[in-house]
């Protein structure tokens, strides 16, 4: 979801990171997006419901992971509500109590009926003792639970039938030796959940030419129905049908006419949250169509002709090619913004699937165009059915946009009215998943039926055939709902306190904002591995983007990347090894430091082949980090060489943090590697590995080029526009911020690894200074791909996360000469055209291994003397049939990249480059920006000329 930490930083940057974030209020200055719209607080409705003692009166707990009750008063009924034993496999309960030469017990009742009194635990059908077990937990269980490693194992007698008693209430309580009741606690149930039940069938829908069959893994339930509906809503059900179950599956055959129809289950099962058997009306989670809203589930056969656009089983061989993954360019891109003010769009298209399929629209066009100078991939933010957007477009508020258009640019009224409806509106960026393998019924023309279905198809297939490969943003770190109640909770209905991860007072982990899944457990990793097969095969997309991929499990990451690749045009109607996967590597929360396993943060990824984004080589050109003060400069935005008053210590040590960002950004070009070798500032030969963020964690991290995503902007935080508009001195002229913006994107662009761009990043993208527009609406999010408007100046942005700030806005977003012309907005798409064509006219730029970066790319202008804010990488190829480097570019045997950031015009003069004939790239030559035309190179010298907040490209023609 991206945290502002999506894009955000890591927690290696110099700002105060906090060591838990468990409370919705930790997650928001974590993630300064993604407000849940559905509150786990007790102040909610629904928890004010569950949170009730037996006897009525109302218990007293606060949202956080932390959360603790005082076990001095172990008999409290409150004890019931909290989960501090694992039940880890069959034969094994882990707590961490030490009940000397007392007693322990296992309390089951099937109809919830424990109470605790003052000597023990009453309503229980059955009491069982447990012996600890002096070896203490065994190594695989630790490895599995390494955060409850030092609790003591108590040993669950192998006669006992667990498989039943699973589906009953439970608890465990200590008694001295005098029979005392000393602690009660209930139980967390993943480990023996997997150890007796994890399963490899058939689940969700199955069709065959004479029935419908559906499987639901359920093993705690103690009934489960299906309610059949002939009307996406209302009605009574056609018939209400028992399934019937096989060691944790559940599951019945139907009819061939339920196909078309929908259906949601009633599932009967303990609930830890409310201590009773709740019967929970859900979803299924294998659903793969919904009615509006996610009402009900659409039994739809995915491989029915008629859902099929045509020519669609051969999609595969029309896809464009994509010879190695370094070959890849990514552009990330909101389904909504990308049409919502496209004029050129049949208003009954815009904002939705559909906007992709037209050939001649202004967004379509673009996508042309930045397909053609050899862009890749597109990134979709969130297109599965997520909350807080109502399916139904009748029910969206909207703001009269021509009187928005009359207000002044800073005014405070744009965004009062906007977020008066913003919970209301069509907006939302996505990242409140309720169903992961749905299309997303608002983008639809209908969202009930098989329209989403067929729409995201015809948008696949649209941009397949303009050259676009396309990337899904997925988000399986954490799901919108929970609890028995919640309309949006759908996974911790049917197996509650399952595929949650849970603290260790049984509480649910909510530092990706809300409702943190688990992965470590088998089900859950099983239900992400099916999901992203089933997009790739019943929807062919060409890729994932992983939302806060640190709280996946790197187990779990591996084994997708395999399973993906595996995956044929011969069997599957795919080639399984074109698909790129990457995400946000983030290490924090309760996962941090390997805490519940060895995870997908970006060092422990090193080696996969799967890529994390390089938020080093963000901060060090835009200065900072996205939690950092806001005029805090970097090296493209003035630090040392044209300061904006800020503090940033002496001269002395303005320069030493600008040398310092160079040295970062020079091993971000070079992939972020982590044993490439350069000089750095001090002039000692260091591996990228021995360069330090502030924090004193290692820059690099990759071992391969394609591990190492690079960006310096995307739906996270500020656009690059409007950060450089923050971060530069008030007084320069938009020219010179065009110019920077410019500069910044060069880098990303013409760097060895993966290079990433937030949509509109080449049109001087604004969004008003809003550093979180994930529910900003469509005028604080808005895309002009007819160039008229940057969107610059459309009101102060929303309060909630900006009003701090609002004293560094306003002034800004007041003064007309900040706001860029239609000319300057040109100038930018074709210089940005002109870096993709440069970089696809040479392999130079998209080299495939480590080996070949260390061989090829050196950096000069390095060590005491350096000349501050330049960069001068050259890039080398051999020559056929010539002992040492292999040829690799039939057309340029050397490449040198200048990277000028300072406000003036540099010469440097580099020995190691005197007398080759190198030209200005021929692109450059033919540039319209006319600056860059006038960098010169003089071979005699080896002295390039280069003009200031300029990025220059020489050549040597073969």
């Amino acid at each position: 979801m991206s945290l502002s930490f999506s894009l955000r930083s890591s927690p290696t940057q110099p700002f105060p990171f906090p060591t838990t974030s468990s409370s919705k209020s930790n997650r928001h200055f974590l993630l300064p997006h993604r407000t849940s719209t559905t509150s786990t607080c007790a102040s909610s409705p629904i928890r004010r419901r569950l949170l009730l003692k037996p006897n009525g009166t109302p218990l007293s707990l606060r949202c956080s992971s932390s959360m603790s009750v005082d076990n001095s008063t172990p008999t409290s009924q409150d004890s019931l509500l909290f989960s501090r034993a694992y039940w880890v496999s069959k034969s094994i309960i882990a707590w961490n109590v030490d009940v000397g030469d007392g007693s322990c017990f296992l309390f089951a009742s099937k109809t919830a009926a424990l109470s605790i009194v003052d000597d023990g635990v009453e309503g229980k059908d059955m009491q069982i003792k447990l012996e600890e077990d002096s070896c203490g937990l065994p190594e695989n269980v630790i490895r599995k639970f390494p955060h409850i490693q030092d609790y003591r194992a108590f040993k669950v007698p192998s006669t006992l039938d667990a498989k039943t008693l699973l589906k009953c209430q439970l608890a465990v309580a200590t008694f001295n030796s005098d029979g005392k009741c000393i602690n009660v606690t209930g139980l967390q149930l993943p480990g023996v959940l997997d150890d007796l039940f994890s399963y490899n069938g058939p689940l969700g829908a199955l069709y065959s030419e004479d029935s419908v069959s559906v499987y639901l893994w359920a093993p705690t339930a103690q009934a489960v129905c299906a309610c059949i509906y002939r009307d996406p809503v209302g009605g009574n059900p056609l018939e209400i049908v028992q399934l019937e179950e096989v060691n944790g599956v559940w599951s019945t055959k139907g009819p061939k006419r339920w196909e078309g129809c929908y259906y949601v289950y009633e599932v009967s099962v303990y609930h830890p949250s409310t201590l009773q058997i709740d019967k929970c009306h859900v979803n299924d989670p294998y659903a793969r169509g919904l009615s509006s809203d996610g009402r009900r589930t659409f039994l739809v056969n995915l491989d029915s002709d008629t859902l099929k656009p045509e020519d669609w089983d051969d999609l595969a061989n029309e896809k464009p090619d994509i010879p190695s993954f370094s070959d890849i360019s990514i552009y990330e891109l909101h389904i909504r913004d990308f049409s919502a003010y496209d004029y050129t769009v049949h208003p009954e298209f815009r904002g939705g699937y559909l906007a992709f399929t037209l050939q001649d629209s202004s967004g379509v066009l673009h996508l042309k165009k930045l397909s053609n100078a050899g862009l890749t991939h597109v990134h979709l933010l969130p297109t599965f059915q997520f909350a807080g957007v109502d399916d139904e477009k009748e029910n969206w508020k909207c703001v009269d946009t021509n009187m928005l258009d009359k207000l002044p640019p800073d005014s405070v009224q744009q965004q009062a009215l906007i977020t008066a409806i913003q919970d209301n509106d069509g907006y939302n960026w996505g990242y409140n998943p309720v169903l992961w393998g749905v299309p997303k019924g608002s983008y639809a023309s209908n969202p009930n039926g098989p329209y989403r279905i067929i729409e995201f198809r015809k948008m696949i297939q649209a941009l397949n055939r303009i050259g676009l490969r396309i990337v899904l943003d997925v988000v399986y770190n954490h799901v919108h709902g929970s609890g028995p109640f919640d309309e949006n909770s759908v996974l911790d209905k049917i197996v509650p306190g399952y595929y949650l991860r849970k603290n260790t007072d049984g509480l649910i982990e909510n530092s990706t904002c809300v409702n943190n899944t688990a992965s470590e457990h088998v089900m859950v990793e099983r239900l992400i591995l099916d999901d992203l097969l089933h997009w790739v095969v019943h929807y062919k997309v060409d890729g994932f983007r992983f939302d806060l991929m640190g709280h996946i499990m790197k187990s779990t990451m591996v084994k997708a990347k395999d399973a993906l690749h595996s995956l044929t045009k011969e069997r599957d109607g795919i080639d399984g090894s074109s698909i790129y996967i990457y995400g946000e590597g983030w290490d924090f929360g309760e996962v941090a430091k390997n805490g519940r396993g060895v995870n997908a943060s970006q060092f422990n990824l090193s080696g996969t082949q799967i890529g994390s984004f390089n938020d080093r080589i963000r901060d060090a050109m835009l200065g900072g980090s996205p939690f950092g003060h806001p005029l805090q400069q970097g090296f493209v935005t003035g630090l040392f060489l044209q300061p904006n008053g800020h503090d940033h210590g002496t001269e002395a040590n303005a320069e030493c943090m600008l040398a310092v960002a160079k040295d970062h950004i020079q091993v971000g070009m070079a992939a972020n590697l982590r044993d490439f070798v350069l000089t750095n500032f001090e002039g000692k030969e260091v591996k990228g590995s021995e360069v330090l963020t502030y924090g004193g964690a290692p820059v690099a991290y990759a071992l391969s080029p394609t591990e190492t995503v690079n960006y310096v902007s995307a739906h996270d935080n500020e656009t690059l526009f409007d950060i450089v508009s923050l971060k530069t001195p008030m007084e320069i002229s938009v020219d010179k911020r065009c110019r920077i913006n410019y500069l910044a994107t060069s880098v990303i662009a013409l760097s060895q690894g993966i290079p990433f761009f937030h949509s509109g990043d080449e049109m001087l993208r604004s969004k008003s200074l809003d550093r979180d527009s994930y529910n900003s609406g469509d005028w604080f999010n808005r895309l002009d791909f007819t160039y008229n408007s940057n969107n610059w100046g459309v009101g102060l942005p929303p309060k909630e996360k900006n009003e701090k700030n609002w004293p560094l806005i306003k002034p800004r977003l007041a003064d007309p000469s900040f706001k860029p012309q239609k000319s300057h907005i040109l100038a930018a798409v074709d210089n940005f055209l002109n870096l993709l064509h440069i970089r696809y006219s040479s392999p130079l730029f998209r080299l495939k291994t480590a080996n070949a970066i260390q061989e090829r790319v050196r950096f000069h202008n390095t060590g005491p003397s350096w000349i501050p804010g330049t960069i001068v990488m050259s890039i080398e190829d051999g020559y056929e049939g010539v002992p040492g480097l292999s040829q690799l570019d039939p057309i340029y045997s050397y490449i040198a990249v200048i990277v000028n950031a300072s406000p003036t015009e540099v010469s440097f003069a580099c020995p190691a480059l005197r007398a080759r004939t190198l030209k200005l790239h021929p692109i450059q030559v033919m540039s319209t920006d006319e600056l860059v035309k006038s960098s010169t190179y003089e071979g005699s010298s080896g002295c390039f000329t280069v003009p200031p907040r300029t990025t220059s490209v020489f050549v040597e023609p073969r």
